[in-house]
């Protein structure tokens, strides 16, 4: 009976307890027949803000679209591991800021109306971006007739075309603008500098100190006479915990590093090919296809300023005449030779309109040539380049007639370049690229100088496959003896093998020490374990290396034991400081004046003028934040208790101050501060977004 009643009693709990008990071990089941795939959810995962993930797929999406504005840019073709990490960076900063501010903007119910949007495109005070895409570059105005025909183009086009896709978002863009605008404001706006404020600050500023201290610098004494005990971390790493907070995680690693520099032989062998190489290109015929055989860069045969080519080559390229073959000329690395066929005149810039015709929609080169021809001939007759631009064009140029802008050498390619700063302005041409057929109309030449048609071949100094196999073969060596942490020492000692170390290295740091692109240690070193040796030998250029993983410090408030060797220094200076303290306390003692501490501690008075708050710069020491701010809370005359600085300790004296002219303008003070907050308010409001948020950044399982 007594066992039915509990039953009865708590039905409900043990049902319910039941159930989840189910649920739980229905879901570790599934987990561990699916291989843990609830454990490895962010394998496709590049980050997560806030609960918010971040798929890789839509992430790499973004990076390509990033790096190939970049390229076009900086007109380069290739990019150095450097600039790649810098983008994948900002490509992170991108998307993590506009999670939390589409949070937050959401959050406060900020929006962004039609017919705002209208207005911002159409509107008497239209969008930035609209004026750069549609603006008029002689007025600086809204050419509002090709923003007219553009938009009705834009209603005739099916929503899924590449250029509805793109405008769609474009509008996207601004009104993204827009609302971070808005949201900016609002914080701005929030912002209130009281009159009390403003002449805090004209004083801090302008009220100046005159002062005599007495001092007893840390550097007095000796670092092997400052013993410090455990107690003395202890206390110095409880007063200061703020400061050992680390944002994200970081990694110390050691490394030695194999070179597989080319060696004197190597240098030899590659300098015969370079003057066989030479000798054969001076002799060629077709310098195109030999600077496409030979040639590393293959850079094509074209016309270049003075001032493209590297500086050594430049001056000689442009001293030179028409014939003359110039190298081989070694610079960073590389081997070079040059033929240059022709020097002449030509424009600095030219303003051009094209109208592209694309062989793959119209059957073939041949029958895209004649439709090219056929435009030709009707703008011949005076039909509009614009209209038959934006009637038959298959680019983005087409949605502005064509027009391209004004461009110097260098930013087209070599065959669209040889047309427009070798005709004449009004000239019409037809070229073919390897972008399709253009039509091609010269609106404008600015300007004139010489300019060299050059032929290049270039050759690196390498490395021989011997020398590599070398570097590698002492690697692996040291690889198989170097097991853990402690035989990685003694094998690198026994060796002569210098050890080099990268501190603190974070998860998407790009470059260390000594390396080119290290990426694939770092990443390793974020897998592995303190004390951990890599399992394999790492490949970087003409090095090879092999690491030892020496600290791994957390994510949040680093333990004493990790910061001890930082903050060894100034935990010394605190043992220094209570040494001299008994020495200048004891010369303080009694005096009536600086002088006679100055005398009682052997030590010279030192006088100090016009010093402000704002700027606690001690002439001849350094910055003493501490001292200056107690100064500033003295009165004039009378002796100073003894001052720890960050330099040594201090007695002081104020003789006076020098209290600024009145403030006659607070209103202008007010402002002067306002405008001062107000530049800092976005930055500072997003990084207080991003301190609160939970962000997880797994990039280093990717990049």
């Amino acid at each position: 009976m007594g066992i039915m009643s509990f039953l009865r009693n708590r039905a409900g709990i043990i049902i319910v307890g039941a159930i989840g008990f189910a649920i739980v071990a229905f879901l570790v089941s599934d987990a561990v027949q699916m291989g843990g795939s609830l454990m490895n959810s962010n394998q496709t995962e590049v980050g997560e803000v806030d609960g918010e993930a971040i798929s890789v797929l839509k992430f790499n999406e973004q990076v390509e679209l990033n790096t190939n504005n970049f390229k076009q840019q900086m007109g380069q073709s290739n990019l150095d591991p450097q600039m790649t990490s810098y983008i994948i960076e900002n490509t992170w900063n991108q998307q993590v800021s506009k999670i939390l501010m589409d949070k937050e903007i959401n959050r406060l119910g900020l929006q962004v109306s039609k017919n705002e949007l209208n207005d911002l495109i159409t509107g008497k005070n239209p969008d930035p971006q609209i004026l750069q895409n549609f603006g008029d570059p002689q007025t600086g105005q809204l050419n509002r007739v090709q923003l007219n025909s553009f938009l009705d183009n834009i209603k005739t086009q099916d929503a899924k075309s590449p250029v509805s896709i793109q405008w769609t978002s474009f509008l996207l863009n601004i009104r993204e603008n827009k609302l971070a605008q808005k949201y900016n404001n609002l914080v701005k706006n929030s912002l209130y500098v009281t009159s009390l404020e403003a002449k805090e600050d004209y004083n801090q500023r302008n009220r100046l100190a005159n002062f005599k201290y007495v001092n007893l610098e840390y550097a007095s004494i000796p670092d092997n006479q400052a013993k410090i005990t455990d107690q003395d971390y202890k206390d110095y790493y409880n007063e200061n915990k703020y400061r050992f907070k680390n944002l994200q995680e970081t990694r110390t690693f050691e490394y030695v590093v194999f070179d597989a520099n080319p060696t004197k032989t190597d240098t030899a062998d590659t300098k015969a090919i370079v003057d066989k190489t030479a000798a054969d290109f001076r002799a060629a015929t077709n310098d195109s296809l030999f600077v496409s055989i030979n040639s590393e860069t293959k850079m094509p045969v074209s016309y270049v300023r003075k001032g493209q080519l590297e500086a050594a080559l430049d001056s000689a390229v442009f001293a030179s005449s028409n014939g003359a073959f110039i190298g081989p000329i070694f610079s960073n690395g590389q081997y070079k030779m040059v033929k240059v066929l022709n020097i002449k005149s030509s424009p600095d810039s030219v303003k051009a309109s094209h109208i592209l015709i694309n062989p793959a929609t119209e059957g073939g080169v041949d029958k895209a040539k004649a439709k090219a021809d056929s435009i030709a001939g009707l703008i011949a007759k005076g039909a509009s380049f614009s209209e038959l631009a934006t009637k038959f064009g298959t680019d983005a140029s087409k949605d502005k007639g064509g027009d391209l802008g004004t461009f110097a050498r260098g930013a087209m390619i070599p065959a669209f370049e040889e047309v427009v700063f070798n005709g004449k302005t009004g000239d019409v041409k037809v070229v073919t690229t390897q972008f399709g057929v253009h039509v091609i109309k010269i609106t404008g030449q600015v300007g004139s100088s010489r300019v060299a048609k050059i032929a290049m071949v270039d050759k690196s100094l390498a490395s021989s496959s011997k020398t590599q196999q070398l570097a590698y073969s002492k690697a692996t060596s040291f690889l198989s003896t170097a097991k853990d942490g402690e035989s990685f020492d003694a094998s690198a000692q026994k060796s002569g093998y210098s050890k080099l170390i990268a501190e603190n290295v974070v998860a998407t740091q790009s470059s260390i020490p000594g390396l080119d692109n290290p990426r694939e240690m770092i990443r390793w070193a974020f897998g592995a374990d303190k004390g951990d040796v890599s399992e394999q030998v790492f490949e970087m250029g003409n090095k090879f290396a092999v690491a030892k993983v020496v600290d791994v410090f957390e994510k949040g408030t680093l333990p004493l034991e990790q910061v001890k060797k930082q903050i060894e220094t100034a935990v010394r200076n605190k043992v220094k400081a209570r040494m001299l303290t008994e020495k200048l306390t004891a010369a303080r003692n009694g005096a009536s004046s600086i002088e006679q501490v100055a005398q009682k501690a052997g030590r010279p008075v030192t006088p100090v003028q016009n010093i402000v708050f704002a700027n606690p710069v001690i002439p001849g020491i350094a910055q003493e934040n501490k001292l200056v701010g107690t100064i500033f809370g003295s009165q004039p005359g009378k002796l100073s208790e003894v001052i720890e600085g960050d330099n040594g300790i201090y007695v002081f004296v104020v003789n006076g101050f020098s209290s600024p002219a009145p403030l006659t303008n607070v209103f202008k003070q007010k402002v002067q501060v306002s405008q001062a907050l107000v530049q800092r308010a976005p930055g500072e409001a997003f990084k207080v977004l991003r301190d609160k948020a939970d962000i997880k950044d797994n990039r280093v399982k990717f990049f």
